[in-house]
């Protein structure tokens, strides 16, 4: 029994707490002695402004993180309001709440909000040029917490991908390689186009980092590794030891509905210079992925 004496754990809330992103966030701030509300979008619907403001207004939140995203980049050419109603408008609610009741908040974003043609890994500084509906909502949502916050932690990532993605229903680019080399057809991957994959349980540690820093504004806490979606395919089947029909392609050949950045690669300098542990490398990543991938769910790393 608790004694008076006994210090109250911290207070911390995970939005979209059931994708691969969320399920870290909750283990890691778990782990580290943190009481979580862990709220998937049944539980609340980031979109519902009295919804968020009624279970914020319970909390006694000390930090809120949102790692709830509308993703389906080529979708949302065509249904650009979905992707601006979870991505950049509930985003504002979020921030207003969080000021209202003097809770830290850390919003995640992403790698598209540039256009790609820098020619070299991007850092907070540069300018962004975001090149399709997807990517123009994660930037307002970014401008939003900004307008609205003395000193939100806005945290751009890449290619999101951790074990939890092997029970949602977007997934990530592992499991998608797996399930078509299950299909016996070639498989056409693009090789102009590059980015840094991020192993979902390290950049949800690199976060927790900065939040126990007291760190805020904008931080690139990408994979650390600039890689091209082929050879990410094919260093994802030598691991697996699988050896599918695997064919590179470009962006000319495999048009998508939505422009993409053809190397948008995320420069951790300014993480790693607030003296945050550098990504190890991206094969390690692969490995530990199958690792635990493997494991059922009551027995993943604690």
């Amino acid at each position: 029994m608790c004694v008076m004496l006994c210090p109250m754990s911290r207070q911390a809330v995970v939005f979209g707490a059931s994708g691969q992103l969320g399920v870290e966030l909750v283990r890691e701030l778990r782990s580290r002695g943190y009481s979580v509300a862990a709220w998937t979008r049944s539980m609340v619907d980031i979109t519902d402004s009295g919804a968020v403001e009624r279970a914020l207004a319970r909390s006694d939140a000390e930090v809120v993180f949102n790692s709830a995203a509308y993703n389906q980049v080529d979708v949302a050419e065509n249904e650009p309001r979905a992707a601006w109603e979870v991505n950049a408008l509930a985003v504002r609610k979020l921030a207003l709440v969080c000021r209202q009741i003097d809770a830290r908040f850390v919003h995640f974003s992403t790698d598209y909000v540039f256009d790609g043609q820098a020619g070299r890994q991007y850092v907070e500084e540069d300018p962004t040029h975001p090149l399709g509906a997807y990517a123009v909502s994660k930037l307002t949502g970014e401008l939003y917490a900004a307008a609205y916050l003395e000193q939100p932690l806005i945290v751009r990532t890449s290619g999101v991908f951790g074990p939890a993605g092997r029970n949602t229903g977007r997934g990530n680019f592992v499991e998608l390689m797996l399930r078509l080399a299950a299909s016996g057809q070639p498989i056409r991957v693009v090789e102009d186009h590059s980015a840094c994959p991020t192993f979902a349980p390290w950049l949800a540690a690199r976060t927790l980092d900065l939040v126990e820093r007291k760190l805020w504004g904008v931080f690139h806490v990408g994979g650390g590794t600039p890689i091209s979606w082929f050879e990410f395919a094919r260093m994802i089947f030598e691991v697996a030891k699988m050896t599918p029909p695997l064919q590179a392609t470009n962006e000319r050949e495999f048009r998508t509905v939505a422009r993409r950045p053809k190397a948008s690669a995320l420069s951790n300098a300014k993480m790693e210079r607030a003296g945050i542990a550098p990504f190890p490398p991206l094969r390690q990543a692969v490995e530990t992925y199958f690792i635990e991938r493997s494991l059922p769910a009551t027995e993943t790393r604690a």
